[in-house]
């Protein structure tokens, strides 16, 4: 599967909110916002970061919208996110494109989170570098109840 990163366009938006429908990657992914059916809140959000310096990719795979990913936050705290579809879980597209947005910015360290049984998510961090380096309890709205979640660090 080709695997790219391209910069997001609004046109990109209605299939990011359609992924944050999906009630099984919300519990996954946990630390979600309360409610995902919130389209004024989505937009605004979206409004926001597309407004802001941070570096946000649309992830492609095969040409189709698949996902997306970012690098957000103060400089002495820059994180990563990544959001891909479900239906394309399990085929390395996110590793592929954490990879290539890791490549777009090369200043470290970089952070990551991810709920503690998100082995799929830690796998992907893991395979790009990152290590356990933190853990904590806190509330998790995609699963309305507090729950271990991971911090991971890239280059320190």
């Amino acid at each position: 599967m080709d695997v790219r990163l391209r910069e997001v366009r609004e046109s990109d938006l209605p299939a990011f909110f359609a992924m944050t429908q999906d009630p099984e990657a919300n519990r996954m992914a946990a630390f979600t916002v309360e409610d995902p059916d919130d389209r004024v809140r989505f937009e605004a959000h979206w409004a926001r970061i597309l407004d802001s310096a941070d570096v946000l990719r649309t992830v492609l795979a095969d040409g189709a919208v698949v996902g997306n990913t970012a690098v957000y936050g103060p400089p002495e705290e820059r994180e990563v996110t990544y959001w891909i579809d479900r239906a394309y879980w399990g085929r390395g597209i996110a590793t592929s494109a954490l990879r290539e947005l890791l490549v777009l910015v090369p200043e470290r360290p970089l952070f990551a989170r991810a709920a503690a049984d998100n082995a799929g998510s830690v796998r992907v961090l893991e395979k790009c570098g990152f290590t356990v380096s933190g853990h904590h309890r806190d509330f998790a709205p995609g699963r309305g109840e507090e729950i271990d979640e991971l911090v991971l660090t890239l280059g320190v």
